[in-house]
C-alpha cells in the first residue's frame, strides 16, 4: 500500500535492489519539527545474523532519515508522525527501518516508536541491537484489522528519560495488506464464495447462547458470567492490536493466527488463562487492602483462587511505557525459565486493556522485610546464608541454564521473596536482558536499575554482563550482613552507601564492628570471614576481576559448612561428659579433652597447688 523513502527522494526500480519504487515521505509527514538528514549509502552495513540484506532495502533508504528538528526541546509531546489512509477490513503488516546515521558515538539514541497512539516499541536501543553505526535494522509488526482505526499513524518520539541526547529517527516506511479470513485482498468474498466471517460468527453466536442457557440454572456460574465484559467481541485487548514478527524473518506471511503465534499459552509457556472476573474475585474486586507491593509496572495483590490458591497478581497499569515493556519482558523471561529459585509463573489474563500476570504467592515477603524497616523477628546467620545461596542458584541458572544466558539487571533485597520455608526466589525479571552470544563481550544497553545497587562499570560504559549482576548480588550479601539499605540518605556522608562504607571497614580488618547487632555472638568469625571475601570479590571495580555466579554460590556454601561446623563443635562441648577430680585444696570439674590446646588452655588457670590427671 505505502513504501516510503523516509527523508529521501523517490527512488525507482532502476534505483532498488528489487525493483521496487520508493516515494518520498514528505506528503505523509504530519508536522515541521523533522530534519531530513542524510549520508553516503556507502557507509551502510548489514548484519547478517539478523536477517540483514540489501534486498529488504537498499543503500539509499538507510542512508536518509528525518530525525528530530530541536533534539534538546522540554516539550513532552514532541514527535515526528506519519499518516496514511488503510482500509480497516484488512489486517496489514508494517515494516519500520531504522539506521543510526545521526549518532557520533554508540549508546546515545534511544526512542519510543507508536503505532496509532499505542507503544509499539519502548526505548528502541539501535547500538545493543546492531552493535554499530550505520547499520540496517527493521522490524515488522502486525495490525489486526478488528482493532486499527484509520488513518494509520506511525510516530516517534524521545524517551523521557534517555540517558543519551533526546532524538528519534525513521529512515523507511513499508504497508502491506494482508488478506482477509476468505483470502481475499480486494473485497468482502473470497474465491469459492465464501463471505467474510459469515457462517463462523453465526456458529460462534448460537453457540455461546446454547452453552449460556445450559448454565443459567447455576448461581454461581450466572454470577460469574455477569460480570464478564459486556463488548468481549470487541475487547481491545493489548496482545491482539499489536502483534510484532521478529525481525529478519522472511516467513512472516504464514497461513496461521498471527495471535496464536505470539500470545498462545501453550507456545509461550504462560500456564492458565483467567478471566478478569475471576480474578477480580480472588483480589475482594481489587481491594486495596489486598495491595503487597507497587512498582513501576503496576500493584500487585494477595488473592485467593476458587480452589484455595493463595496467589500474587500483578494488574499492570496500560498507561504505563515502562510497564507495558516490563510485562512484555516479563513472558519472554517467564516463558524460557523454570527453576526452584525463581518464582514461578501461574497464568495470565489479558482482556480488554488489562496486563495481568499471576504467580505463585510467596508468604514471607521481600528478603527486604526480615532485615531492616519491618517490626519482623531477625533472622539467625544460618537462615540468611541459606537465603543467600538460594537467591545465587538462581541467578546462577539465570545466568547458564539458557543458550546466551539472561542478565536480571536488578537484583536486590527487595527482588528476592521468600516461600513460607523461607526458601528464596528471583523475582521481577522485566528489565532483564538477554546475555551476550558467543561472539559478543557484553550487551550494550541503555543504564537501568536501582541506585546502590548499580554496577559502576556498566553505569560508565552502559555495557552489560552477567557480572553486572554479581556486583548487585555483593550489595545484596553486605544488606545481609549488616542489615541496613544499600543507600541511606540520612547517615553520614561516608556512610550513605553501604558498599563504599562496609568496604572500608573490611580493608581495615573490622568489618566485625558494623554487622547486625542481634548476630553478635551468634556467628562464627571464620564463616563471617569467607562470606565477607565472597561479598568483597563481588564488588570488584572490574567485571573482569569479579567472580562467576558459580564461584560466589560455591564461597556461600562454604561459609555456610564453616557456621554449621561450629554450631556443632558448640553442641558437642555441652553434651560432653564431665570428670570429676578431688584435690586435696579443692574440686574442680573439667570436660573430657583430647585437644593439646585446650588442655593448654586449662592448665594455664588451673591451681598450681592441685594435682590432676586428665585423659
Amino acid at each position: 500500500m505505502y513504501r516510503l523513502n523516509v527523508g529521501g527522494p523517490a527512488l525507482d526500480s532502476a534505483n532498488d535492489t528489487l525493483g521496487r519504487n520508493w516515494v518520498s515521505d514528505a506528503q505523509f509527514r504530519n508536522n515541521s519539527t523533522g530534519e531530513e538528514v542524510s549520508t553516503q549509502p556507502s557507509s551502510i552495513n548489514y548484519l547478517k545474523s539478523s536477517g540483514g540484506s540489501p534486498l529488504i532495502a537498499p543503500p539509499a533508504v538507510y542512508s536518509s532519515a528525518v530525525k528530530m528538528g530541536d533534539s534538546e526541546t522540554t516539550l513532552p509531546n514532541f514527535n515526528i508522525s506519519w499518516t496514511m489512509d488503510i482500509d480497516t477490513v484488512y489486517p496489514h503488516l508494517i515494516r519500520l527501518h531504522f539506521c543510526d546515521i545521526i549518532s557520533k558515538a554508540l549508546n546515545e539514541l534511544y526512542f519510543n516508536v507508536y503505532i496509532n497512539e499505542k507503544m509499539a516499541i519502548s526505548g528502541l536501543d539501535l547500538s545493543s541491537l546492531t552493535n554499530h553505526l550505520s547499520t540496517a535494522f527493521y522490524k515488522d509488526f502486525i495490525v489486526d484489522s478488528t482493532m486499527v482505526s484509520n488513518p494509520l499513524v506511525i510516530r516517534v518520539s524521545p524517551v523521557k528519560d534517555a540517558q543519551g541526547f533526546r532524538n528519534a529517527i525513521l529512515n523507511g516506511l513499508e504497508v502491506f495488506r494482508m488478506n482477509n479470513s476468505v483470502g481475499s485482498l480486494d473485497g468482502e468474498y473470497g474465491v469459492d464464495g465464501k463471505k467474510q466471517n459469515g457462517p463462523s460468527k453465526t456458529v460462534a453466536y448460537v453457540g455461546f447462547a446454547m452453552m449460556f442457557g445450559a448454565f443459567v440454572g447455576l448461581g454461581a456460574m450466572a454470577v460469574k458470567w455477569q460480570k464478564r465484559p459486556q463488548d468481549w467481541q470487541k475487547r481491545n485487548s493489548f496482545s491482539s492490536w499489536l502483534l510484532p514478527v521478529h525481525a529478519g524473518d522472511m516467513t512472516f506471511m504464514s497461513s496461521s493466527s498471527p495471535r496464536s503465534q505470539f500470545f498462545s499459552p501453550k507456545n509461550m509457556g504462560l500456564g492458565q488463562y483467567f478471566t478478569f472476573a475471576e480474578l477480580s474475585d480472588a483480589t475482594r474486586n481489587w481491594e486495596p487492602s489486598e495491595i503487597i507491593g507497587v512498582g513501576g509496572f503496576g500493584n500487585v495483590y494477595y488473592g485467593e483462587l476458587d480452589d484455595g490458591t493463595k496467589v500474587a497478581v500483578k494488574r499492570g497499569n496500560p498507561q504505563s511505557e515502562q510497564g507495558i515493556n516490563e510485562f512484555q519482558t516479563e513472558i519472554q523471561m517467564l516463558s524460557k525459565l523454570r527453576h526452584r529459585h525463581l518464582v514461578s509463573l501461574i497464568g495470565y489474563c489479558d482482556e480488554s486493556a488489562e496486563m495481568i500476570l499471576v504467580y505463585e504467592f510467596m508468604q514471607n515477603g521481600p528478603l527486604r522485610d526480615h532485615l531492616y524497616g519491618k517490626d519482623m523477628p531477625p533472622l539467625s546467620w544460618k537462615q540468611r546464608l541459606d537465603i543467600c545461596i538460594g537467591a545465587a542458584r538462581g541467578l546462577h541458572y539465570l545466568h547458564t541454564g539458557a543458550s546466551t544466558g539472561i542478565i536480571h539487571r536488578d537484583v536486590k533485597t527487595t527482588n528476592i521473596l521468600l516461600d513460607e520455608n523461607l526458601v528464596a526466589k528471583m523475582a521481577d525479571f522485566g528489565l532483564s536482558k538477554d546475555g551476550p552470544t558467543t561472539e559478543q563481550t557484553h550487551v550494550s544497553t541503555a543504564v537501568k536499575g536501582s541506585f546502590g545497587y548499580l554496577d559502576p562499570e556498566y553505569f560508565r560504559k552502559q555495557q552489560l554482563t552477567d557480572k553486572s549482576d554479581v556486583y548487585s548480588f555483593g550489595v545484596v550479601l553486605l544488606e545481609a550482613l549488616c542489615a541496613r539499605p544499600a543507600i541511606n540518605p540520612a547517615l553520614p556522608r561516608e556512610q550513605v552507601n553501604l558498599a563504599e562504607w562496609a568496604m572500608h571497614w573490611k580493608r581495615k580488618g573490622l568489618l566485625d564492628k558494623i554487622i547486625d547487632p542481634t548476630l553478635v555472638g551468634h556467628i562464627d568469625p571464620e564463616s563471617m570471614k569467607k562470606f565477607a571475601e565472597a561479598a568483597e570479590k563481588c564488588l570488584a571495580e572490574y567485571g573482569v576481576d569479579r567472580p562467576s555466579m558459580g564461584d560466589v554460590l560455591w564461597n556461600l556454601e562454604y561459609a555456610l559448612q564453616l557456621q554449621e561446623a561450629s554450631l556443632k563443635g558448640k553442641v558437642e562441648d555441652e553434651n560432653r561428659p564431665i570428670v570429676t577430680s578431688i584435690s586435696p585444696a579443692t574440686t574442680v570439674h573439667v570436660p573430657v579433652v583430647a585437644d593439646n590446646q585446650h588442655i593448654s588452655s586449662l592448665e594455664q588457670h588451673r591451681d598450681p597447688t592441685e594435682v590432676q590427671a586428665i585423659d
